[in-house]
């Protein structure tokens, strides 16, 4: 994978070669076992998948089955579980490289690292952007209706799409296949000359464009929300349902990305030599980012959860959508025909809880 290089799963490299990211004299043992990660990334990836394709296929098919036009909050859930479904859609191909080694030849290499790390950015960016919006709807109620919808509709575009395309170039460039003699790795093979300040850019680049910058609009905006709800007398039952929601979100964001971000980061320093490095750090970071890497992909099953069914809304035209699928499949079964009813959307409301 893009940031995790496979550090573990493949220590046949030639130490010589300018691929890893430690250079010691003597041998390191690893404390994760070669069996291991060919049983549990197989088994955690699995499980993200189904876990994955389930919730945002879901939300995916609400929208689509929705007839009225969709508000700034439904578009902000269809580009974020567009951009999970595409990232889950790669597991497949990870768990299989875990348990076997890259069986799908050159050309997939480099198509699954691409959409990998296009989802990667996109879904995270979208994040903010859906936190820039509740701020608006809920502190700028008043005049910010123009402003949200420029955001939803074409904004969108060239602060999510664009630089989470511009980041697969990389991927394009460098992701090839090798065979190392035990097995055959997909990896993004730098220059080697330079080859420890490209892979310590690229960390860089993700905890920077792939989790600070994100996350710090995320808890600002989330936090002046709750600053918001707090100073409001008025309806005190849906104020405290919408503070735990807005609590649940910044906290779920955080617990799965902060560590494994924390991980490429000690990473990065030790590659350059600000932290100085030795085999009990390397078999420490080797651990954490194998353990936190899955945590994090995590959130992608998570988002159509805190992000849809937690609000009435959407759970309402779930259970419609669901109904006109089951009474469609029927009456093309039995070959009959009738109106079938549309999905009826409230209006948006202001509250947190619509996100």
């Amino acid at each position: 994978m893009d940031f995790y290089d496979h550090i573990i799963l493949d220590n046949s490299s030639d130490p010589d070669s300018g691929s890893g990211d430690f250079d010691f004299d003597g041998f390191c043992d690893l404390t994760v076992g070669n069996d291991f990660p060919k049983i549990f990334l197989p088994v955690v990836y699995g499980i993200i998948f189904v876990l994955g394709i389930i919730g945002n296929g879901l939300v995916v098919l609400v929208m689509g089955f929705q007839k009225k036009s969709k508000n700034m909050t439904d578009k902000y859930r269809l580009h974020l579980s567009i951009a999970d479904l595409l990232f889950v859609l790669t597991l497949p191909f990870w768990a299989v490289d875990a348990a076997s080694g890259w069986l799908f030849g050159g050309f997939l290499c480099v198509t699954v690292n691409m959409i990998y790390t296009l989802n990667l950015y996109s879904s995270v960016l979208i994040l903010a952007f859906i936190s820039l919006d509740r701020y608006l709807a809920v502190v700028r109620a008043t005049n910010s209706q123009k402003f949200r919808r420029l955001l939803a509709e074409k904004v969108i575009y060239l602060g999510v799409w664009l630089p989470a395309t511009l980041f697969t170039v990389p991927d394009l460039v460098f992701a090839k296949v090798h065979n190392t003699g035990i097995n055959t790795i997909c990896e993004l093979t730098y220059p080697q000359q330079g080859n420890i300040v490209w892979k310590a850019a690229f960390r860089f680049q993700h905890i920077i464009v792939g989790f600070l910058l994100p996350g710090l609009i995320i808890l600002t905006c989330y936090c002046i929300i709750i600053s918001k709800l707090s100073k409001n007398s008025k309806g005190q039952t849906l104020k405290r349902k919408a503070l735990k929601t807005t609590v649940i979100l910044i906290l779920c964001f955080f617990i799965c990305w902060l560590p494994y971000c924390a991980g490429i980061l000690v990473d990065a320093l030790v590659t350059l030599n600000v932290i100085s490095h030795s085999c009990f750090l390397e078999q420490g970071l080797e651990k954490w980012i194998f353990f936190t890497e899955p945590l994090a992909y995590f959130h992608c099953c998570l988002n159509p959860i805190l992000y849809a069914f937690l609000g009435v809304k959407f759970s309402k035209s779930a259970r419609n959508a669901l109904s006109i699928s089951s009474r469609s499949s029927l009456k093309m079964l039995t070959k009959k025909r009738g109106p079938i009813s549309s999905v009826s959307t409230e209006s948006e409301s202001s509250s947190v809880l619509s996100s």
